[in-house]
């Protein structure tokens, strides 16, 4: 594939999830269990591992399915 597609697909791809976060599809991210949150008397600590695992997985499903489908099935 080109790299001017590529940036194509890429720029759409970004303008669909913008509208996803905006429309609050993404409103789940950091509040499954496991995503740890501490907040102290001055500070607060956030780190969403459950959710950043998540997206993993599914990032990782879909660009192995294009990839497939790129290929020919193979």
């Amino acid at each position: 594939m080109r790299t001017g597609n590529i940036l194509i697909v890429a720029g759409i791809a970004l303008v669909v999830i913008g509208f996803a976060v905006r429309l609050g599809m993404f409103s789940w991210f950091g509040h499954l269990p496991g995503d740890i949150h501490v907040e102290g008397e001055n500070s607060r600590f956030f780190f969403p591992i459950t959710s950043c695992l998540v997206v993993s997985v599914a990032l990782t499903l879909l660009i192995n399915l294009a990839a497939r489908l790129w290929r020919g099935g193979s």
